[in-house]
């Protein structure tokens, strides 16, 4: 498929068909390119139809059972809402919302989606159990507007303590997390982030250049579980920006929406992502809001009084998303 696209409808500018060639590789997911395009290119562009010729005159053996199980594999695997067929033209319709949630063009790492439902008990938490956390990069997404490239890795304590070591005793971080300490204090609470099986710790990078620190958490086994109605699969986030560069209004649109794009793509079962910010952090609970969160509630931890912060999937993908 080395065809540029051709827009078909100019004055429908948000569903507007691409012409592309048939796609040698009967594969659906040929097309998630030149969607990728579509797509991030502008943010109000919420459908594509891509127009696809099929073989109409002399069609070879079995073509209608092939274009019919092209079809079929396309709406099942998360490329298309729906296929339609008009004469020689075979037409495949995608939201915006649907295309955002497949996680290939993505996602690097094997998703968390993939392991099988198998509850545990901890303490008094009836969970599920938690597949382990990849290494390396987890995601890797590029940004057209930035003509830069946003990665989440998982953290390697040998490589990230000094850097977040740096970041936890700038007075700008201090002020929320109060986490100021020697590098070995730092390097103890990276290993135990690490070695904990419900939070997965992440640095944030620009073009390999790391910039922020993530913890994304499961909700049902954290310390946030008791104050809300924590479902299985809600995921958690807190979050540090080290580098001042990347407060821009540009870039802090780019991360914090990539993060969130993450975190619903590494498992499809988990349908809200909630934070805890500190009820003065304005500048996270505002954002946050931006993007389609809502304030559920403000409560008492015991070393701050926080907000709890519920973004929801459909909420997420159909009216904010990447």
């Amino acid at each position: 498929m080395n065809e540029a696209p051709v827009l078909l409808d100019t004055v429908r500018a948000r569903e507007t068909a691409i012409r592309l060639p048939y796609p040698a590789s009967d594969d659906p997911a040929a097309l998630l390119p030149s969607l990728a395009e579509w797509f991030g290119a502008e943010r109000d562009r919420t459908t594509a139809t891509i127009a696809l010729p099929c073989p109409a005159v002399s069609p070879p053996a079995g073509s209608g059972a092939r274009i019919s199980s092209f079809a079929i594999r396309a709406v099942r695997g998360g490329v298309a809402d729906r296929v339609t067929r008009d004469g020689d033209t075979l037409f495949v319709h995608t939201s915006r919302a649907t295309f955002w949630q497949h996680p290939s063009p993505w996602l690097v790492a094997p998703s968390s989606g993939g392991a099988p439902i198998r509850y545990v008990v901890n303490g008094a938490r009836r969970h599920p159990a938690r597949p382990p956390k990849p290494a390396g990069v987890v995601y890797r997404r590029y940004l057209p507007a930035l003509d830069s490239t946003f990665t989440l890795r998982s953290v390697d304590v040998g490589e990230d303590t000094e850097r977040f070591h740096r970041w936890m005793n700038s007075d700008r971080v201090a002020r929320f997390w109060d986490l100021r300490g020697t590098r070995e204090e730092h390097a103890a609470y990276l290993e135990a982030q690490c070695a904990d099986p419900h939070v997965h710790p992440l640095i944030g990078c620009f073009d390999d250049r790391p910039f922020a620190y993530f913890e994304v958490y499961w909700a049902k086994e954290d310390r946030i579980a008791p104050f809300y109605d924590a479902h299985d699969f809600d995921r958690g986030l807190h979050l540090l920006v080290g580098e001042r560069d990347a407060h821009g209004p540009g870039k802090l649109h780019a991360w914090f929406n990539s993060v969130l794009h993450y975190m619903f793509l590494d498992d499809p079962r988990t349908q809200r992502v909630v934070g805890e910010p500190r009820i003065d952090n304005t500048r996270n609970i505002a954002y946050m809001h931006r993007l389609g969160a809502y304030t559920l509630k403000e409560f008492d931890f015991p070393h701050k009084r926080a907000a709890l912060v519920v973004l929801e999937r459909d909420t997420f993908f159909t009216h904010h998303g990447p």
